[in-house]
């Protein structure tokens, strides 16, 4: 949709700008740079802003916090980034946040550096309105750590009081108003053998040969799981994404060991899949002698919330006025922080902002700053709706 263009238009590229040119990748961890500067430019605007060294000392996170009546709307943002990876295969570099042909390119512009501006763009301007009579509710805003590699950062800020009645998590969804999300884990299944040199390869027993029966049931498990299905989120899935074994080419390899990246639906439970791989193991092993193990090793639950909630209406309403969105339910096929709001806080929480998931993790991630302006708009509608 058309929009008059605005002083505050400028202010939010710029700001998206400062924030992708400021590397922040994890891994490793680099995010100290950007809670720094969102720390300064909150408190400059005279906004209650707080460092939060937990759950890492070295890699502060920033909670502020506008107003003191109820509701509270938290607006949450990570500020880590997924790494820019081969430099070469960039046309616009990295961390350069240059803008060609009206979108602003760089790691990190979409994921979610432009969430993170909008946050902070509609804290500051919604912070002068809150304790009129207009407003009478408050703003939380995080500036969270740790999300792209699953680390409590978004956990820790709730636990350390920085909740509320209502969450937003501000993701690129195109303003698409998600009111649940996939779960995600993955696995490490190692199957044994037993090593001895290839000359005499009769004397080990050789794990890759062992590991087919188990790629065979995984096969049939994907199969069996793909009927499942979420009407917001689609399909559960069980994709065997690495096999590693053998250390030289004359030895027989001692264990192979199979990652599987299943992603679930709400209705299904991590525990409830321990149990399904379980099982599955237990009848590879008896049919065919073969001796397994597994660990879950990375696990982000699903999360959802009634899909008719009032925070959900306020912004499928909003989008549809402001951005000319379609106000039908819809539902992540990733993994957000806003699992943290719902199951672990239990606060009423949707993940919603401006840019295309698409461009998440990609070569020449890019964002359309006038798509952020009309993100910016929007959510300082619905929010102001929540609170008046």
């Amino acid at each position: 949709m058309s929009h008059q263009h605005s002083r505050t238009d400028d202010e939010l590229t710029a700001l998206i700008g400062e924030l992708v040119s400021l590397e922040t990748e994890n891994p490793p961890g680099h995010e100290k740079r950007v809670a720094e500067f969102v720390h300064e430019w909150l408190t400059d605007r005279g906004i209650d802003a707080t460092f939060v060294h937990e759950p890492y000392a070295d890699r502060p996170q920033v909670a502020a916090r506008v107003g003191d009546g109820e509701p509270t709307v938290v607006l949450n943002g990570h500020i880590d980034v997924v790494p820019a990876g081969d430099r070469d295969e960039w046309t616009h570099p990295p961390y350069a946040a240059e803008i060609d042909d009206g979108r602003l390119y760089g790691r990190g512009s979409a994921d979610m550096k432009t969430g993170v501006a909008v946050g902070m763009m509609a804290l500051a301007d919604l912070g002068a309105e809150i304790g009129t009579d207009d407003l009478s509710g408050s703003i939380v805003f995080h500036a969270a750590i740790g999300e792209e590699t699953g680390e409590p950062g978004t956990k820790t800020l709730l636990e350390r009081g920085y909740g509320g009645d209502y969450g937003v998590v501000l993701e690129p969804t195109g303003m698409r108003t998600a009111t649940s999300e996939k779960g995600l884990a993955w696995y490490e299944i190692t199957v044994a053998g037993d090593p001895s040199h290839a000359s005499r390869p009769e004397q080990g027993d050789n794990a890759i040969t062992n590991a087919r029966p188990v790629l065979d049931a995984l096969e049939s498990y994907d199969a069996e799981i793909a009927d499942r299905e979420d009407e917001l989120v689609g399909q559960a899935h069980a994709t065997v994404t690495k096999i590693e074994a053998g250390t030289k080419e004359n030895v027989v390899p001692e264990d192979a060991v199979i990652t599987i990246d299943r992603r679930f639906l709400p209705s299904e439970s991590a525990d409830a899949i321990d149990d399904e791989v379980d099982a599955l193991l237990a009848d590879v092993e008896a049919d065919h002698g073969i001796e397994t193990s597994w660990e879950r090793t990375r696990t982000y639950e699903s999360a959802a919330i009634d899909v008719d909630s009032d925070l959900a209406d306020v912004f499928r309403e909003q989008s549809a006025e402001h951005a000319d969105i379609s106000p039908d339910p819809w539902g992540v096929k990733g993994s957000t922080d806003v699992r943290n709001f719902v199951n672990d806080a239990d606060i009423e929480a949707i993940t919603w902002g401006p840019g295309e998931l698409g461009q998440a993790h990609t070569y020449d991630e890019s964002v359309d700053p006038a798509e952020a302006a009309v993100g910016l708009r929007t959510l300082k509608a619905s929010v102001r709706e929540l609170l008046e």
